[in-house]
């Protein structure tokens, strides 16, 4: 029988809605993050970092990208005959068949996995968030109070404790109550969604609670575990962790990056952030070519002006371009002369010569504007923008789009552009 001390289960299966055209086609862990990682490299080098060898990556919604990004784990070392990264996809049972219907459903369904390494300890994760963590650091603290379940919490601004799930601990850390998005908080410790359950404490409230449906982590399992007397310990975590949930946090992430002391480094020698890289040529500046306080990857060759931006790999910018606080994400064509300001453009998208992205004052989105708003132009991935064309903000493009859909060539502040069958 093979053991193992602590096995994670990396919930992966995200759509990632509020991040509109940008998971349309993928899950949210997969998309781009920083240059050339994506959202999913954050956890799963904080696990090798922390030693830990098993990881069960748990997919669903548009997993593609993210099982070829995957693949056999070997850019985390995780390419290993017992233990290692495993894609654990909902699958075909004689009985029934269903997807995964909330985190823990997701976790119950693969109770059998986890049998297989006998795990002491589970680390639970969650597949969308940037930060560096030891999970060794947490493992000791939970064991150290002889707890059954701890939960990484972080301390956050009391006005925005109502947006998350709430830990009221006492002077030892314990956990004496919670509340999930309260009017009124008690505390302002805010639930990370990281988890280190023991073993025989998980697969019992697991087996109980599993005919609930949607079953879930803070609405029914961590309350099961509380009620039945369980000792539950709060790890305050004081490092950088940032949810990537919206556009706006994810362009705010993205551009936090580029401070001149960046108060999350992506390049630490004691604390790599491991990814799957395609073996490219270095970056090419033409004479004329400017770039000031930016990322930009491998392969990329810019022949205009880039200003605090995060450029992606294999991005052509044409010549008299000019680039501002924008995300570009891996093989972006840019024509020549286009003006961009804030935006974010998904992969393997075409921008005609002399666009001009971002123009004019800001106008509610007139589809979903608690999705496109703060300003940005958020481009779909593959998506084609013909030339001249003007184009204002709070605006999603999405698909191979003509001249003939911009009334005048231009698309006004607050509009969406998405071309059915995209």
């Amino acid at each position: 029988m093979i053991k193992k001390e602590m096995i994670a289960m990396l919930l992966a299966g995200g759509q990632g809605s509020r991040l509109g055209v940008l998971t349309a086609k993928m899950a949210k862990p997969a998309v781009f993050f920083g240059g050339k990682y994506r959202i999913i490299d954050f956890p799963l080098s904080n696990c090798i970092n922390s030693g830990i060898d098993t990881v069960g990556v748990l997919t669903q919604y548009q997993p593609l990208k993210l099982n070829t990004h995957i693949g056999i784990g070997i850019p985390w070392d995780l390419d290993r005959n017992i233990g290692g990264v495993t894609v654990l996809p909902p699958y075909e049972k004689s009985e029934n068949s269903e997807w995964y219907t909330g985190t823990a459903n997701a976790i119950y369904q693969n109770l059998d996995y986890m049998e297989t390494y006998n795990p002491d300890y589970v680390l639970i994760l969650s597949g969308d968030h940037i930060y560096k963590m030891d999970y060794e650091v947490m493992l000791d603290y939970h064991k150290s109070h002889n707890a059954e379940v701890t939960i990484a919490v972080m301390p956050v601004p009391i006005e925005e404790a109502k947006r998350f799930g709430i830990m009221i601990t006492d002077d030892n850390g314990k956990i004496t109550d919670f509340e999930e998005k309260p009017a009124n908080p008690r505390s302002n410790l805010a639930s990370m969604g990281i988890y280190i359950f023991n073993w025989k404490t998980l697969k019992e409230a697991l087996i109980t609670k599993a005919e609930q449906p949607a079953l879930d982590f803070g609405k029914h399992i961590i309350p099961y575990c509380h009620e039945k007397g369980s000792p539950l310990y709060a790890y305050e975590f004081s490092g950088y962790w940032k949810d990537v949930g919206t556009l706006q946090s994810y362009w705010q992430a993205n551009m936090e990056l580029i401070d001149i002391v960046p108060e999350f480094n992506l390049y630490e020698e004691y604390w790599k952030i491991y990814t799957k890289s395609d073996i490219l040529p270095p970056q090419y500046l033409s004479s004329d070519a400017v770039v000031e306080r930016s990322i930009v990857g491998e392969g990329t060759e810019v022949y205009g002006k880039v200003y605090n931006s995060v450029i992606g790999c294999g991005v052509t910018i044409g010549k008299d371009a000019v680039i501002r606080d924008s995300i570009i994400m891996n093989s972006v064509n840019i024509g020549e002369g286009v003006s961009c300001n804030k935006a974010i453009i998904a992969e393997s998208a075409t921008i005609g010569d002399r666009v001009i992205l971002g123009e004019g004052d800001e106008a509610p989105n007139e589809t979903d504007p608690h999705i496109y708003n703060s300003g940005l132009v958020t481009i779909g991935e593959k998506t084609v923008v013909p030339g001249n064309i003007r184009i204002g903000k709070n605006t999603v493009i999405l698909g191979n789009t003509t001249s003939e859909d911009y009334e005048g060539g231009v698309l006004k502040s607050g509009s969406t552009l998405i071309k059915a069958g995209e």
